[in-house]
């Protein structure tokens, strides 16, 4: 794996080589990436492996007519193929009045934001054996757990390069430490498994191996003897293990593609209220140890804090350059991508801020509800907003969970749910996408 310098001494001459080849504009993507993880089952390591891999990605652009091409081979004669190749591709490819690099006043300058996510702690495959099995060993420790689907750990590293021939040159080196187990409990025809997991930036940050794997044994012997429920419409609180979900599937109707080809059922509500007053959706690339954070885009534009929804209206579509130029506006900086193709437009670090309420105020005048924990299936329509998915979690009868409810749906429409969603104060950021416990009144509840 080469170091953002040397990544960036590659692109450099990729770049070159493009221009020499014909191109009027190019870019260039270095990804390179490594990790071990180890696996254990009932006390016994399962697996040990290491995966590495790196591979550049060049763009190339002839007029309107563009190409991608990318190669594994990091030698400077291959990515000089790699370059020739991809203008030949382009000059056959048919002409796209948005294609194009990012505008270049638009570029991110000067010295970068330091944003802490690479973190130097050497973890040895040893040490992340002995983690695996101190998790397991606490999920395993839980009265009625009965069996184990394993525990794992890991370690990795990343490093990412992006250079354009309009002079943007960027990388970045970031680590990500993760741990988890997965057991079950009961015996017979009642069995139930549940599972705990948390990954960090930094080691120091991730919990610790009796905190997730007493978490996971506790999760799974709380669903034991779930309930049938009747189908009948009720309030839904997603609890914060689900809960940012739905934030995906706003961010999936509010891309710049979306927009652009008029497949989204939000695709008329730019500037209107889509959430309650006083709740909003944060995209925060700049987080210090963000698991998502970043300096720069996918295209070299500065990153930049958004309030994707502030006090409940809409504020902007996620664009890309492309995406932008369609749409007759300008990139907003949250274009992302791989190495074997162009930009699309994304998040990075989301969340969901502005509730008020605790997860007992939510619930305190629910008669009947349900409380869902985890959700199955991708039943989403991105034209319309209907919305429905296989379920699982707690009844809430009289202000209080009672018992674990399995194999029921939850439908509804997006729009709806949106407009009437309540958030509690719970909010935690432990993933790439996080918001509090919700509560949407209303839903159909299909059970036997």
């Amino acid at each position: 794996m080469l170091s953002p310098a040397d990544a960036l001494t590659r692109l450099d001459a990729a770049l070159a080589a493009a221009r020499t080849a014909g191109a009027d504009a190019a870019d260039a993507l270095y990804v390179g990436d490594g990790a071990t993880s180890v696996s254990v089952r009932l006390g016994q390591l399962e697996d040990i492996g290491r995966a590495e891999g790196e591979e550049v990605g060049i763009r190339v652009f002839v007029g309107q007519r563009s190409a991608s091409v990318s190669s594994s081979d990091l030698t400077p004669a291959a990515l000089k193929e790699a370059a020739e190749r991809a203008v030949a591709m382009a000059r056959l490819a048919p002409e796209d009045p948005f294609a194009g690099l990012a505008p270049e006043d638009r570029l991110a300058k000067g010295p970068l934001p330091e944003l802490d996510v690479d973190d130097p702690t050497e973890v040895s495959a040893t040490t992340l054996k002995e983690r695996a099995l101190a998790c397991e060993d606490a999920a395993r420790a839980i009265p009625g757990i009965t069996n184990s689907e394993g525990a794992g750990a890991s370690a990795g590293t990343v490093v990412m390069a992006l250079a354009t021939s309009t002079g943007f040159r960027g990388g970045k080196r970031s680590t990500s430490h993760g741990l988890s187990a997965s057991v079950v409990a009961g015996t017979g025809s009642d069995m139930q498994r549940d599972y705990a997991w948390h990954s960090a930036r930094y080691l120091a940050d991730v919990e610790s191996a009796e905190e997730i794997g007493a978490r996971a044994g506790r999760r799974a012997v709380e669903r034991l003897h779930p309930l049938k429920l009747a189908s009948a419409q009720m309030p839904v609180l997603f609890d914060p293990r689900v809960s940012a979900s739905l934030l995906g599937h706003l961010v999936g109707a509010i891309t710049g593609s979306a927009i652009a080809r008029g497949t989204s059922f939000l695709k008329d509500r730019l500037g209107q209220q889509i959430l309650p007053a006083g709740l909003s959706i944060i995209d925060d690339p700049l987080r210090p140890r963000g698991l998502r954070s970043r300096a720069f885009d996918g295209e070299g534009l500065a990153a930049v804090r958004t309030a994707i929804i502030a006090d409940g209206v809409l504020t902007t579509w996620l664009m890309d350059a492309a995406s932008a130029r369609q749409l007759g506006l300008a990139p907003t900086g949250h274009a992302s991508r791989g190495t074997s193709g162009p930009p699309g437009a994304g998040t990075t670090n989301l969340h969901l801020e502005g509730g008020t309420a605790t997860p007992a105020e939510l619930m305190a005048d629910i008669k009947q509800g349900v409380l869902v924990t985890e959700l199955i299936g991708m039943g989403v329509n991105g034209l319309t907003g209907d919305y429905s998915r296989g379920a699982s979690g707690y009844l809430i009868e009289n202000g209080q969970i009672t018992r674990p409810v399995a194999e029921i749906t939850i439908a509804g429409n997006l729009i709806d749910m949106f407009a009437n969603m309540i958030a509690g104060n719970d909010l935690a950021f432990r993933h790439a996408s996080n918001a509090p416990t919700l509560r949407v009144d209303g839903m159909m509840v299909a059970g036997s």
